[in-house]
């Protein structure tokens, strides 16, 4: 007696359909995590809030009324929470950029002197001009500057024609010596510098959010950057496993290397001309990212966003209370936060 064969299951369409599931749950995990932390960064600081106080204040805001404590200090720590949410988010997305462009996890993006080109013309504003509002204008055009003078120097790495072995290290190299001589620009600013601006150039430098607004701008860059590097997930994969063979699978890796380039540049000036160096967001948080979904970057990048985010928002939710009602720069907590981290990852990578 013949026995009838049973139809084969459709193994690879599960497990793609198991994957996806899989990747949408993180993803919205992530997202009620990024929710949970303006939440709590609206409830603490030197004058804590309840929920019900936040619920009624938020009710308040919503129609237009600030006529209780509790209404003005959720404007003020909500506006303070968005502003580090999205410049957190743009330092992580800058970082994942930067690190798919040198083809290394531990990249970061301030290594190419983005950050150092930002400090002169911050700082070079605030000594010579005295206006707070061209600070920002002066360190995103000195970033930018820097950025210009990387791509000049590397245009034939980036046009694709050498090999990605050593176009990157030339590239890193070149982003080390121009660094290098910022920070000797910004040495001899704050040397010259008087006694009543220097110690808003020092916390400028740290990195700070007291200051800083949500505009409307860095959340359509981010956005907008956001959108166009996941529409190159694809090619990002094949170029960081297959660089030099890119073109055979066709990936025009030149245009790929400027775009991850142009975006990861316009990204960190954004962030710093907004909020001062902040370091660790962009290498610890991506790498992070990697760690727990893999270096698919259709996932890695919206999952890096929401992390960077939530993490820079957390970070300075702790600088506003841990000596409260004094507060912290934010750069502080998240280089003691990162300094830790960032050693376990790299224990991590020499045991594996």
């Amino acid at each position: 007696m013949a026995i009838p064969s049973l139809p084969l299951l459709p193994l690879p369409p599960l497990r793609q359909k198991s994957e996806k599931t899989h990747y949408a749950s993180l993803l919205c995990g992530m997202g009620l995590l990024a929710l949970a932390s303006i939440i709590v960064a609206c409830l603490m600081g030197s004058v804590s809030l309840s929920l019900s106080e936040l619920w009624q204040a938020t009710q308040e805001l919503f129609h237009g009324r600030s006529t209780i404590l509790a209404t003005s200090l959720l404007d003020l720590r909500l506006s303070r929470a968005l502003s580090g949410f999205v410049i957190g988010a743009t330092l992580s997305l800058s970082g994942v950029l930067m690190q798919a462009l040198l083809r290394n996890p531990l990249a970061d993006p301030y290594v190419l002197g983005l950050s150092g080109g930002a400090s002169v013309g911050a700082l070079s504003a605030m000594l010579f001009l005295g206006m707070g509002a061209l600070v920002d204008m002066a360190a995103f055009v000195g970033a930018l500057t820097v950025a210009t003078i990387l791509f000049v120097l590397a245009y034939r790495d980036f046009r694709g024609s050498g090999s990605s072995e050593g176009s990157a290290p030339l590239l890193l190299l070149t982003g080390v010596v121009v660094a290098t001589g910022c920070g000797a620009i910004v040495t001899l600013l704050l040397s010259i510098a008087p006694d009543w601006s220097l110690r808003g150039m020092v916390f400028w430098m740290i990195g700070d959010l007291s200051n800083t607004q949500p505009r409307l701008l860095t959340w359509g860059l981010l956005l907008g950057v956001g959108t166009l590097v996941l529409s190159q997930a694809r090619a990002i994969n094949v170029a960081a496993m297959h660089a030099d063979n890119a073109s055979t699978l066709g990936v025009n890796i030149g245009r790929l290397r400027q775009l991850l380039f142009f975006c990861a540049a316009l990204l960190t000036a954004t962030a710093v001309s907004s909020a001062g160096s902040i370091g660790f967001v962009g290498l610890i948080i991506p790498h992070a990212c990697r760690f727990a979904v893999g270096s698919d970057h259709r996932i890695l990048i919206p999952m890096s966003v929401l992390s960077g985010g939530s993490f820079l928002v957390v970070a300075d939710a702790l600088a506003r209370t841990v000596v409260a009602p004094y507060q912290l720069p934010v750069g502080v907590i998240t280089a003691l936060i990162g300094v830790p981290v960032f050693l376990f990852q790299l224990h991590y990578l020499r045991r594996h």
